[in-house]
């Protein structure tokens, strides 16, 4: 079987020397080469041709953002990001996924030796999705600013929904290529729509910087969770990196319930975890979206969901840029839609219009 061909870029000989050695340990891929700066990797990637890139954010002579721009519009390719774990880091590796990166991987600003070693398993996990997922071109339009983002887009200009029952709550769950698919949704629910309840496979420290991030382009208010608030329409609510989120009820409330606890299916947080508390908690007044990602998170629990009443609705294949865990949401029997990621808010607000009549009398 052929091997998956990696190209490292960064500035640091240590991180280029300790990726290279994770890389070429797995059986499945090897690093082909290694580069200081982004115009040195320009033409390692013109000449060998790589099936992947990892790319260090900050670096000299070009800034790994503008590279990623440029390298998006020209000969898009997958690209997993390094950054540092900083909230600069975190806003910056935002930007990347906006731009089309697949993922990224944070690393430790002390400590960095002992720190890739420890995220081995991780880097080489996601340079392996990377080489499976969707690729699309970036289109950047005449009036986007010089480092080559997209500007803000703003809320779409959405109908208010009218009133509707406070019990419905909309759960959405995630991993890579969600970030940009949650936003897509998002951003064109009207404000009054039902409380939100997000799962992201997110490490800490990346979830506020995503939150404020949304918050800024939805019509919607848009937070990272706290343990114990009130679950209000109108609003969403985002799981902390590294710790789990689910919902619980309060007398007549819906309340967010943020914990630590053990990874459910190796990630923290679960969607897994978010949903079995819907299916238990919200049931028939739950509408559940299952969006792009790796591996099979919350797919079970999504049927069980399903099981209690909920209406689901799962992104499709063409869509994704990781078929992983909707097609196991679909093969669970989850889904009652499968739908491409531009339809999934539209259906969402006509079936809650449909059903206004209906929640009204569960009230």
């Amino acid at each position: 079987m052929a091997k998956t061909r990696v190209v490292v870029v960064d500035d640091s000989a240590l991180v280029r020397s300790l990726l290279t050695e994770i890389i070429n340990r797995q059986p499945d891929m090897e690093c082909i080469g290694a580069a200081s700066d982004p115009l040195v990797a320009r033409e390692m990637i013109r000449n060998l041709n790589p099936d992947v890139i990892t790319l260090d954010v900050e670096m000299p002579r070009m800034d790994g953002i503008d590279f990623l721009s440029k390298l998006m519009r020209l000969r898009p390719m997958p690209v997993v990001m390094v950054s540092t774990l900083t909230e600069r880091g975190a806003d910056v590796t935002l930007r990347a996924l906006e731009l089309g990166a697949i993922d990224f991987v944070a690393k430790p600003k002390i400590g960095v030796a002992d720190g890739l070693k420890l995220l081995a398993e991780d880097i080489t996990d996601k340079v392996r999705v990377a080489s499976k997922a969707h690729i699309r071109k970036l289109h950047v339009p005449a009036s986007a600013p010089a480092d080559g983002t997209a500007p803000a887009r703003p809320a779409a200009p959405v109908a208010s929904l009218g009133r509707l029952s406070t019990e419905k709550i909309i759960f959405i769950g995630a991993s890579t290529g969600g970030t940009e698919a949650t936003k897509e949704v998002l951003v064109n629910l009207p404000p009054d729509c039902p409380a939100v309840m997000i799962t992201q496979h997110m490490p800490p420290g990346f979830t506020r910087s995503y939150a404020a991030r949304l918050d800024g382009l939805c019509r919607i208010r848009v937070k990272e969770a706290q343990d114990g608030e009130r679950v209000l329409p109108g609003h969403a609510y985002i799981a902390p990196g590294g710790l789990h989120l689910s919902v619980e009820r309060s007398g007549a409330n819906y309340i967010a319930r943020v914990q630590d606890g053990e990874p459910v299916n190796r990630h923290k947080p679960s969607v897994e975890v978010l949903f079995k508390s819907a299916a238990r908690v919200v049931g028939p007044n739950a509408l559940g979206i299952m969006l792009t990602g790796m591996g099979a998170d919350g797919a079970k629990a999504m049927r069980e969901l399903r099981d209690a009443g909920s209406y689901n609705m799962v992104q499709d294949e063409a869509s994704c840029v990781v078929f992983g865990m909707p097609r196991e949401a679909i093969n669970a029997g989850a889904a009652h839609e499968v739908l491409p990621l531009t339809q999934i808010a539209t259906h969402l607000i006509e079936r809650l219009r449909s059903t206004s009549g209906l929640s009204m009398n569960r009230v």
